[in-house]
């Protein structure tokens, strides 16, 4: 332990007693998700040849169907589409609001302005690149109070016939607001269905799968989609992407990843098939590591002055950490400090770039296996006022420990402490 100060390892110490029910907390958590996820391979009758890959175009690729039918199980849905040819999470949410909307069609947030990467998605009117506004569908947001809540007058408002998908990020994304909690979006369901019954609720639920015991699916939401690189991955699918919901919704946006006609049916999953099942069994444990790491974080830059959201002992509704730093040199110390503490790339020093889809220079940490693996451990931040570093995942509650200490140690190295 050379490595860090003795007054860095006495915080540690500090912390990881102060945060000792919280852990079991997300150990009662990551028992129910396991065996809720083994229930559905059981269900499904899960075996060996399933792992088997297709090529070409993938006809009765029996693997691929069945592991769509465990996603919906543990999901709580009519149908799930999980596939590698989706590129992130952006692009398959991107590939669920591109099935079910239509010209003349209106998408309305109402969890505020989603994340910088759907920017682009939503599009600017005339951009040329084959945004939503391309197409001619609309595009409305209402922010969110002070508080963080949904403002409900605001959303009654800016209901209109056109309005097709009400869209819910259940993540902070780079806000400093609390995510959104599994029940609070079954509210939001209820409200918005009270206002208008036809509407299609979507959530982007990147970072949330199995963070709480339930999905949004569970309890009325429509169409729902997420990245495998992240929480359901379980830190082994190497790519991918997952929609799930009414059974209805998820054929439209499977015509939309394929063509018409052809939708689930083709898809050579060229040997990633077993990496799919594997990372989604392992996903309620790997998600419980990241989730204590980030409490001890929490906790731990709590002890030395920072502000953090959620503070160690609030609920958790996703893998996010968000840590308010006084300037630029905090942030970009963290961040380099992180990278210092990966087992891959620990040699390289991050620096802030312009970087495609996001409107500020970002800095990243990603000493990951997988690029872009955000349920492994990594850190990112705009620069920009208020001066927020997100830490995310965590392989093991040790990485994320070391991780969160290198962090300390660099800037103690450069008098920021």
């Amino acid at each position: 332990m050379a490595t860090f100060s003795q007054d860095i390892l006495e915080l540690s110490v500090k912390a990881e007693k102060k945060v000792e029910e919280k852990i079991r907390e997300i150990d009662r958590i990551v028992d129910y998700n396991q065996w809720k996820v083994i229930e559905a391979f059981q269900r499904s009758k899960v075996s060996d040849f399933h792992f088997a890959g297709s090529t070409g175009y993938g006809y009765n690729d029996r693997g691929r169907e069945v592991l769509d039918e465990v996603y919906a199980d543990v999901f709580g849905a009519e149908s799930a589409l999980v596939r590698p040819h989706f590129a992130s999470g952006t692009h398959t949410i991107s590939t669920a609001l591109f099935g079910v909307l239509r010209p003349g069609d209106e998408l309305l947030y109402i969890t505020g302005r989603p994340y910088d990467t759907l920017h682009q998605v939503i599009g600017e009117e005339g951009d040329g690149a084959g945004s939503l506004k391309d197409f001619g569908i609309r595009y409305g947001e209402v922010d969110l109070l002070e508080d963080g809540k949904v403002d409900w007058e605001g959303v009654a408002k800016a209901i209109t016939p056109a309005t097709k998908v009400i869209g819910i990020q259940r993540s902070r994304g780079y806000d400093w607001r609390s995510s959104f909690t599994v029940e609070e979006i079954g509210l939001m369901v209820e409200k918005v269905k009270a206002i208008k019954p036809d509407v299609i609720v979507f959530v982007d639920n990147c970072y949330g799968e199995f963070s709480e015991e339930h999905e949004p699916t569970e309890f009325g939401v429509d169409l729902m989609a997420g990245s495998l690189i992240k929480n359901p991955g379980g830190g082994i699918a190497e790519t991918g992407g997952y929609i799930c919901g009414k059974e209805i919704y998820v054929d439209q946006a499977a015509n939309r990843l394929t063509a018409p006609g052809i939708g689930r049916e083709v898809g050579a999953m060229l040997g990633t098939t077993r990496g799919m099942y594997q990372g989604l069994f392992l996903a309620p444990n790997t998600v419980g590591q990241a989730l204590k790491g980030s409490v001890f974080a929490s906790a731990i830059f709590e002890e030395v002055g920072f502000v953090t959201k959620p503070a160690w002992n609030e609920k958790r509704t996703d893998l996010i950490q968000a840590i308010s730093f006084s300037g630029p040199e905090h942030l970009i110390a963290f961040v380099q400090g992180i990278q210092r503490a990966s087992a891959v790339d620990s040699h390289v020093v991050p620096e802030p770039w312009e970087m495609p889809g996001y409107e500020h220079p970002v800095i990243m940490a990603a000493g990951t296996f997988i690029q872009g693996g955000s349920l492994e451990l990594s850190a990112d931040a705009p620069i920009r006022e208020p001066y927020i570093g997100y830490m995310q995942g965590g392989l093991t509650y040790s990485h994320v420990k070391y991780g969160v200490l290198m962090a300390l140690q660099s800037m103690k190295e450069r008098n920021l402490l």
